[in-house]
């Protein structure tokens, strides 16, 4: 995530080169970045001498190392923050600095990757809106963004931030199942991804909401409604209901 951000700034003009560095404490780590980032400065540490008023850190690690590694770059002088980090609240983060710092926290989800995501931000404490301008600026590069109120960040993260796991599920039975009626599989494979790519196109781009698109597919009494009538009678709509709220909750409880 840390790395397709960094490229989608780069991509958008948000900044050059000489104003980006990367850290990374792992050397394994930094030589693959040294060689996919070239002109970037990639360090094992934020230093004092590194950070001035107009430095921002955006905090991508593992959830178990956010805090030590917040808490290093407070060290340094570090005052403003971007966290991509799942399930750390504001206020922890805010807890390990030794002074007032504005934190951001966001959750992207992996479209990111080809700068298709969908981010939602929201500001702890001292957030100010040029602060969340600049959040705003930074996930802009590679998709999407919403602001949302914090509270409502644990229910970002079990609708969108899992959303292309419970799509590629979907993806995949919807293969499976034209491979069980005779197709092969890369023959399904190619219906069935396309069909998705151009159904979320039209999507977007018509405005259209998505009961009055599947209700144009859907003839009476045709092929459509039968398949929509077998989906319905076995509760998959009531199943994305609780998969996302089972995630959100998951999200709630690695807060804590």
């Amino acid at each position: 995530m840390g790395s397709a951000l960094a490229e989608g700034l780069l991509d958008a003009s948000w900044c050059t080169s000489n104003q980006l560095a990367i850290v990374e404490v792992s050397p394994d780590q930094r030589d693959t970045l040294n060689v996919r980032f070239g002109d970037v400065a990639v360090l094992s540490s934020v230093e004092s001498d590194h950070v001035d008023a107009n430095t921002g850190v955006l905090l991508c690690v593992k959830p178990d190392q956010a805090e030590g590694a917040a808490r290093h770059v407070g060290e340094a002088g570090v005052t403003r923050l971007l966290s991509v980090v799942a399930g750390l609240s504001c206020a922890r983060i805010e807890a390990v600095f030794p002074g007032p710092v504005v934190v951001i926290r966001s959750m992207p989800n992996t479209p990111v990757l080809v700068r298709k995501g969908v981010s939602a931000i929201a500001g702890g404490a001292h957030v100010t809106k040029n602060d969340l301008d600049w959040a705003e600026a930074i996930l802009s590069a590679v998709g999407r963004v919403v602001r949302v109120s914090e509270r409502n960040i644990d229910a970002v993260t079990g609708l969108s931030g899992s959303m292309p796991a419970y799509l590629y599920l979907v993806v995949e039975s919807l293969i499976d199942a034209g491979v069980h009626q005779g197709l092969t599989r890369e023959i399904s494979r190619q219906l069935v991804v396309g069909t998705f790519e151009g159904s979320a196109a039209l999507l977007s781009e018509t405005g259209e909401l998505p009961e009055e698109l599947r209700a144009q597919v859907t003839s009476p009494g045709g092929t459509t409604a039968a398949g929509l009538r077998m989906l319905e009678g076995r509760a998959v709509r009531a199943a994305f209901l609780e998969a996302v709220a089972a995630a959100t909750e998951r999200s709630r409880q690695l807060g804590r």
